[in-house]
């Protein structure tokens, strides 16, 4: 499903409010299988089984609305990324709006493993706009995690954590009808207790993989809150199926500790990679590169928006996407040089042409912010044994 998006879509804000609205109440399309009702033994091993056939992969892109489509999936996976979450889908109006299918959900061969995650709160919609995308997918994900107000309006995301039965019907109507495994993302209840009933339930309603946000609902500041890996263990050692964890991992080298102290299968990585898309490579920024032992790693955003641009233009997405990438990727140089920030900001159509100058001119005014990796340390080769 490699799709062409128009290249001038509507605005992010009249998005948001189809986004917002009201969930209608729509019939499935006719099942090309019959419901089934797996053990919850045999739905655990089939689970293991499809997740170590994609390798077990570690590093993981998180799901961002806007910030998470195919290019910058390709660019993190150069920069090892080992899977990756589409943005948030809204399955209704996925189901209803052939340009918003055609804006926001492409993929290609190489984009895998893949997660398709979709907002909802009706089975029924869910399920139609799962049978679209399982073809091109590893696992169709339901967020159950966004805490922003949208979320809210449109009762969705983490606020069906008050409505657990609805939370269930749609875990089992997508486990029981779906050719790819479901997953779930998920946010933690103040009391441990209510997030491990949670997560029960989610595994024996058919979720074969749980990504935890060691964060509650309320705690929307990831620089504020740390996400509690207490409970993501508690989680993990609660359940039978592959669990992920999100929070707190500012460069790869976070991510190792976490995987260690949790037990966790792997990480997911969203503002971290908004910066630099190249941090589970190894590279980080200057604020995260204060420890000894890290210098010049010959990389920076400016590089990467290059990579990104080009990437862009093999497949296509809105401009809206482009420019937030672009913004966060060189949000160091803006620093430096306020006047190219407020020339990029006047651009009310971008065009590739000025984005390539707009790196260019940031280079040519110097000034490089260069991101950094540690230095290797050359082990002496030991001389061969005489015998």
């Amino acid at each position: 499903m490699t799709q062409n998006p128009d290249p001038n879509p509507n605005p992010s804000q009249v998005l948001d409010d189809l986004l917002s609205s009201e969930q209608h109440q729509q019939q499935p399309e006719s099942l090309s299988s019959p419901g089934r009702v797996l053990s919850i033994d045999t739905r655990v091993e089939q689970a293991w089984a499809h997740w170590k056939k994609l390798g077990r992969p570690k590093y993981i892109v998180a799901p961002m609305v806007d910030n998470s489509e195919l290019p910058f999936r390709l660019l993190c996976q150069k920069y090892g990324a080992q899977a990756a979450y589409t943005p948030m889908l809204h399955s209704r109006v996925f189901t209803e709006t052939e340009k918003y299918r055609n804006q926001e959900f492409t993929t290609c061969k190489e984009d895998r493993p893949l997660f398709v995650q979709f907002c909802a709160n009706d089975p029924d919609t869910l399920l139609e706009a799962a049978k679209r995308v399982q073809p091109y997918c590893d696992y169709v994900d339901i967020n159950l995690g966004c805490p922003q107000r949208i979320a809210k309006r449109g009762n969705y995301g983490a606020f069906l954590m008050d409505n657990l039965p609805l939370v269930k019907s749609l875990v089992e109507k997508l486990a029981q009808n779906l050719t790819v495994p479901v997953s779930c993302k998920i946010r933690i209840f103040p009391n441990l207790q209510d997030t491990l009933n949670y997560a029960k339930m989610l595994e024996e309603a058919g979720c074969s993989l749980l990504a935890v946000h060691g964060r509650t609902r309320n705690e929307k500041d990831g620089k504020k809150f740390r996400a509690d890996w207490g409970a993501i263990k508690e989680v993990r050692e609660a359940l039978t199926i592959p669990v992920l964890a999100n929070g707190n991992v500012r460069c790869v080298e976070d991510g190792r500790p976490y995987i260690r102290e949790t037990g966790v299968e792997g990480v997911l990585s969203a503002e971290t990679l908004l910066e630099n898309p190249a941090a589970f490579a190894g590279f980080r920024t200057a604020a995260w590169a204060k420890e000894e032992g890290y210098v010049d790693g010959g990389l920076d955003q400016g590089d990467l928006v290059v990579e990104y641009l080009k990437l862009c233009e093999k497949q296509p997405v809105p401009w809206r996407m482009i420019r937030s990438h672009v913004h966060k990727m060189l949000g160091d140089w803006f620093r430096v040089h306020p006047q190219v920030r407020e020339e990029f900001n006047a651009q009310n159509i971008l065009t590739f042409e000025f984005l390539y100058g707009l790196v260019d001119q940031l280079k040519e005014l110097g000034g490089r912010v260069p991101l950094y990796k540690k230095r290797k340390i050359d082990t002496p080769q030991e001389s061969p044994q005489r015998v």
